[in-house]
């Protein structure tokens, strides 16, 4: 099972291109601050902007940097089932352990459509699949009931839930085998998240902050909740700032503090306000993140 603090890797650009270099080092960094596992090319790695040879280009460079040392999760996820099994295929001979595949954006499938592309995907590659449910930027909602359905086939073993309901971990658990993993993709309700049932979470505010990230999860599967709510009162302004513009730019504005990366994104997506910056500084300060 996956679990604990798993990261939506950010990929950094240099003079428009891939930053190879950086993005390594960070995959090592990331890994030496404690980090469970790591995601590469979700929407935090800006995976709408990245061309196929790019987005299978930051998958190889993850694996090859981890080098085994914890999971890697590739995002391979598309709305087209075609390509997201094209995707999934190159994870699966490239090494990742799992492949991460939001539900079909843009085009709207039913319940039953939700159920057959991952079904499709899942018969086509025997990697371990975690479905993406993520309604405020596909507009799908995945059922618990479909949910259900999809943990029957084997190698469909988890989700990744930003549906931002602090009931869906506990109905989904009900439902579900506990073999099924959940993890959260939303940092400011992760306790009530793993309360809720869960084992724990993808990610965005581990980019810069892995260590206390980390730290949470090893307090609640220590059950040490003073800890649990210390780190995450300390964490809440930097989880709020991440999104305070759309994401990635306030999480790679906040990396490039670190000296991790450049701060730039491709278009759409644009530098970050000045109100933004500010109020990623500010978080950062309060959670010991910057001197």
């Amino acid at each position: 099972m996956f679990k604990g603090s798993f990261v939506a890797l950010i990929t950094p650009f240099k003079n428009g291109s891939v930053d190879k270099a950086a993005f390594k080092s960070f995959v090592d960094w990331q890994i030496a601050e404690g980090t469970d596992g790591l995601v590469p090319v979700g929407t935090t790695g800006e995976s709408p902007t990245l061309s196929h040879d790019e987005h299978d280009e930051v998958i190889e460079l993850c694996i090859e940097a981890n080098n085994g040392r914890v999971p890697v999760v590739a995002g391979t996820g598309s709305n087209s089932t075609a390509e997201a099994i094209r995707l999934t295929k190159h994870a699966k001979q490239a090494g990742a352990d799992a492949a991460l595949i939001v539900t079909p954006y843009y085009n709207k499938p039913t319940q039953e459509g939700l159920y057959r592309h991952y079904a499709a995907i899942a018969d086509a590659v025997d990697i371990p699949i975690i479905v993406y449910n993520i309604p405020g930027r596909s507009v799908v909602d995945m059922s618990v009931d479909t949910m259900a359905r999809l943990a029957e086939i084997p190698n469909i073993v988890g989700v990744k839930d930003a549906s931002n309901d602090p009931m869906r971990p506990m109905k989904t658990a009900m439902k579900i085998s506990p073999d099924f993993c959940q993890l959260s993709g939303e940092d400011g309700t992760i306790v009530p998240f793993l309360a809720g049932g869960g084992n724990g979470c993808i990610s965005v505010t581990a980019n810069v902050a892995p260590r206390l990230c980390a730290e949470l999860h090893d307090a609640w599967q220590a059950r040490d909740l003073d800890t649990v709510m210390d780190i995450q009162k300390r964490l809440m302004p930097m989880h709020i700032a991440m999104f305070c513009e759309a994401s990635p730019g306030p999480v790679k504005y906040a990396a490039s503090l670190l000296g991790k990366c450049e701060p730039d994104t491709r278009l759409p997506l644009c530098e970050i306000a000045e109100s933004s910056k500010a109020q990623v500084k500010d978080a950062m300060q309060s959670a010991g993140l910057l001197n």
